[in-house]
């Protein structure tokens, strides 16, 4: 098995055309197809069905696309990794972080990395922690910022615990404080609507866990946002919400009011895949990244 049949064949089951896959992939539409029929023969299977001119992927082919992915992305690294020059003049490094650890860790991080690196193209990829998952374990990212625990474990992935994270209730700075002392208890949100985050959402599925846990099920003033949106309602004054403490001290115009003890906590994890060590670039930005949490 060639790496240039299985480019040819994720071209050919991306497009589901012979012809496009071959202008994708700057090859005659011959040379395209002899290159497909050899990987068939070498694989013992066929990978599409042909009939009446109507191309799609048989059963074989649905099994192969994942792994085909897995290997473009692997040997794309690869190359990446062995251009890069010594000094980390260039380079790129694919981050995915949660929502509120891109507004609340990463723009420091991130501006302390790129003055270390300014050659260094950093792209990043926000999204819910099992979103992450799924994409560092097809390669498309070298490093991922997760919330722990996970649904569901991912054998292939080493996640290292970094920091034990405080969150909060924030409400509108210009509205009553949402309890008559410095601190307040989950019980205390139990007649509170609360402003709050999409389904999927790492903060949701803590805060309606705490909340169960207190014996009640929250109410919702309104509910669907993002980090910045949810932020927005709450200074609006809509009602309160529960984020992370490194987030709500950023936003001037929210009054910021810490939970009574035990507290509640999340636990951020750094990801990557155990199969593959990270680019260079991208150890770089993990050592980076240690450097600015909290001790």
């Amino acid at each position: 098995m060639q790496l240039q049949q299985l480019v040819y064949f994720l071209a050919v089951a991306e497009t589901l055309h012979f012809t496009r896959a071959a202008e994708r992939v700057h090859v005659a539409q011959p040379s395209l197809s002899q290159q497909i029929k050899a990987l068939e023969r070498e694989l013992g299977a066929e990978l599409f069905s042909r009939a009446r001119g109507n191309i799609a992927l048989t059963d074989a082919g649905e099994a192969l696309l994942p792994l085909a992915r897995r290997i473009i992305a692997d040997t794309e690294t690869a190359t990446q990794e062995v251009h890069e020059l010594v000094q980390l003049r260039r380079g790129r490094v694919r981050l995915g972080a949660t929502p509120s650890l891109c507004t609340g860790l990463l723009p420091d991080v991130l501006r302390d990395y790129h003055d270390r690196y300014p050659g260094i193209r950093l792209i990043i990829e926000e999204g819910g922690s099992r979103d992450l998952v799924r994409e560092l374990a097809s390669g498309s990212l070298d490093l991922a910022l997760i919330v722990l625990p996970l649904q569901s474990h991912d054998p292939a992935l080493d996640a290292t615990p970094l920091l034990h994270e405080d969150l909060v209730v924030v409400t509108a700075s210009d509205a009553p404080p949402p309890c008559a002392g410095p601190e307040i208890r989950v019980a205390d949100l139990r007649d509170r609507p609360l402003v709050m985050f999409r389904s999927g959402y790492d903060l949701r599925d803590l805060t309606v866990s705490a909340c169960r846990a207190a014996g009640f099920e929250p109410r919702f003033a309104i509910e669907g946002g993002e980090m910045d949106a949810v932020l927005g309602f709450v200074e609006s004054g809509l009602g309160p919400a529960v984020v992370p403490m490194m987030v709500a001290r950023r936003r001037p115009r929210l009054r910021t009011t810490p939970f009574a003890a035990p507290g509640l906590q999340r636990t951020v994890a750094l990801a990557h895949r155990k199969d593959a060590e990270p680019p260079r670039a991208a150890r770089e930005l993990r050592r980076v990244l240690l450097e600015h949490v909290p001790s």
